[in-house]
């Protein structure tokens, strides 16, 4: 079997549009060539046409995995200053080549208890990562999902947690104020109040974090506003039940509308590795069936999702090395 060309590869996937929703070609793409190079893939049905491929040469022990969509818009590959341009390059086709160039890197040292699992979604839902978790047989040992950290292992990042505050009101003239009810109002209180609370902080992840992405209401400036609300997305550290309780005080100002959640999640490091804490929210909580999880990988999510998204080549190659070095390590009997 010929080498990998890891780069070559990473610039093939970037050049295939995989915005969330329409990753079906890149998926075509990447389980025909781990047919072609004696994988055997399964392919799991998500929506449409899109699939999750799972990749295996026998029974996998440790499973390297990552996602095959990106965020919008789409950028075509481009070679400069030694980096990958394009959208996708780090976050995470980069992370697909580099993987499938370790696993086919492995295989040449007789080493076959190593596979690979590529979902859709994570980008918005996570759909793929629940497919994957369903299906999972519980046999994997470890997995090694793999997102921009920059060469060094994850040691956690903080869960998420969406909710929306609506605040209801009365209309009238705003020359009669007194007539209405302002929810614009109620809702800068409630906001104010949240925006003052002490929150919950752990000694790995840090403290909790929010953020008020979104604000709406009102229905002219001569018009006292009925109703009001925001979205709001927590960095969370703590179950979300405890999350949610916590906003009981702002009840009496506003409804709360509980949306989605991912965990927050504690990760296992490695001897001869940097590791840091995360402050993104990955599919890795979500992937609770396929054993210990780690995670690692090359580039800066600091790029990710921007303009100028790239991927060092030499970030690449590291990776593939260091995709390897895990494995050894997790496969040893010591590990177990």
């Amino acid at each position: 079997m010929d080498s990998l060309d890891v780069p070559a590869l990473t610039r093939l996937l970037v050049d295939i549009d995989s915005t969330t929703g329409q990753e079906a070609a890149v998926c075509a793409v990447v389980a025909d060539l781990l047919e072609a190079r004696g994988y055997t893939v399964t392919r799991q049905p998500v929506t449409d046409r899109r699939f999750n491929i799972l990749a295996s040469l026998g029974v996998p022990e440790v499973v390297f995995s990552t996602h095959m969509d990106c965020v919008p818009p789409f950028m075509p590959a481009r070679v400069e200053g030694g980096a990958i341009h394009g959208r996708g390059s780090c976050d995470a086709k980069g992370i697909i080549a580099s993987q499938i160039g370790a696993a086919e890197a492995l295989r040449a040292a007789g080493e076959t208890r190593v596979g690979l699992l590529f979902v859709v979604g994570e980008e918005r839902g996570s759909d793929g990562a629940m497919i994957a978790d369903a299906l999972s047989t519980g046999a994997t040992r470890y997995l090694v999902n793999g997102e921009p950290t920059e060469g060094k292992l994850a040691r956690g990042h903080r869960g998420v947690c969406r909710v929306k505050l609506h605040a209801h009101g009365r209309a009238a003239h705003s020359g009669y104020p007194q007539l209405g009810e302002s929810a614009i109002e109620k809702l800068l209180d409630a906001l104010a109040q949240l925006r003052a609370m002490p929150f919950v902080s752990d000694p790995v992840l840090g403290p909790m974090q929010v953020n008020i992405g979104g604000l709406s209401g009102g229905v002219a400036p001569n018009v006292i506003p009925p109703e009001a609300s925001a979205d709001l997305l927590f960095r969370i550290v703590t179950p979300v039940a405890e999350v949610i309780e916590g906003l009981v005080p702002l009840r009496p100002l506003v409804d709360v509308e509980y949306v989605y959640h991912v965990d927050a999640i504690h990760m296992n490091v490695l001897p001869g590795f940097d590791s840091e804490v995360v402050g993104y929210t990955t599919d890795a909580p979500l992937l609770t069936a396929w054993g210990t999880r780690l995670m690692y990988g090359p580039g800066s999510i600091h790029v990710a999702h921007t303009d100028h998204e790239h991927v060092a080549v030499a970030d690449l190659h590291r990776a593939v090395d260091d995709y390897q070095r895990l494995a050894c390590m997790l496969l040893e009997p010591a590990a177990g």
